[in-house]
């Protein structure tokens, strides 16, 4: 008897309320010269941000630490719904930088999972604030999620400082 049995999977929701109205939340995601200014963790810079935000259109986005031999991590976002100024749905690899996905195991980060389905809401929640939800969903690997989920956290906290 085989075991065909799918791992258990675990999905990453993290929320911040952003003091700004949902029409500039929303640009945070969907604007290149937004994304530049927030997009990795403490210690990243994002370098590239090519954003092509429709249905079946994709992006290329690019951060970078040198400083700890990150020169250069890129990610594409395959958008599979866009629904202006409430909800984004794209499904996130890791690429090169031509935007071909990569398998993470073959550069030493087995616990990334390919294709991880990416669900961004914005409400308004009045005084002119926006509640910003990230949920990822997928993750097989506990230890990973955990590293996912400090990237994510931090990355939100440099957006909101942004509009602070």
């Amino acid at each position: 008897m085989t075991d065909t049995a799918k791992p258990a999977t675990h999905d990453l929701v993290v929320s911040r309320d952003l003091p700004a109205l949902i029409e500039e939340a929303w640009k945070s995601w969907t604007e290149p010269g937004h994304v530049l200014r927030w997009w990795g963790p403490n210690g990243f810079t994002c370098t590239l941000a090519e954003l092509d935000v429709r249905v079946g259109g994709s992006s290329l986005v690019c951060m970078s630490a040198p400083q700890w031999g990150f020169p250069a991590m890129y990610s594409t976002w395959a958008y599979t719904l866009v629904d202006a100024p409430h909800r984004l749905e794209f499904v996130h690899n890791i690429a090169d930088e031509h935007g071909t996905t990569i398998d993470p195991a073959t550069i030493g980060a087995p616990g990334i999972p390919r294709d991880v389905r990416h669900v961004i809401t914005f409400e308004s929640v009045g005084d002119g604030a926006t509640r910003l939800t990230v949920t990822e969903l997928g993750y097989t690997d506990e230890e990973q999620l955990a590293l996912s989920r400090q990237g994510l956290e931090e990355s939100l906290d440099k957006l909101v400082a942004i509009y602070a």
